[in-house]
């Protein structure tokens, strides 16, 4: 999978399945400060990764991800192992 597939399956979640406003996703967002997604989301994004791209999110691996840039990077990581 690509960069530019994993950023367009992100972008498609959070609008379908989490309603954020497409406006407000753009790579270099933070994602709790201009996103707005909260703790009841995260839970929501562990379960959509896991279908989407077939792994678990780590908790502990998530510290340093601040923007939406940051989580698919770490999406690349994981699935380009």
């Amino acid at each position: 999978m690509t960069r530019t597939e994993i950023e367009e399956t992100v972008k498609e979640f959070l609008v379908e399945e989490l309603e954020i406003e497409p406006e407000k996703i753009v790579m270099d967002a933070r994602m709790k400060e201009d996103v707005g997604i909260d703790s009841l989301d995260f839970v929501d994004i562990v379960v959509i990764v896991d279908k989407k791209f077939g792994f678990k999110i780590m908790p502990e691996e998530m510290k340093g991800i601040v923007t939406l840039n940051d989580f698919c990077s770490y999406i690349e990581q994981k699935i380009n192992k």
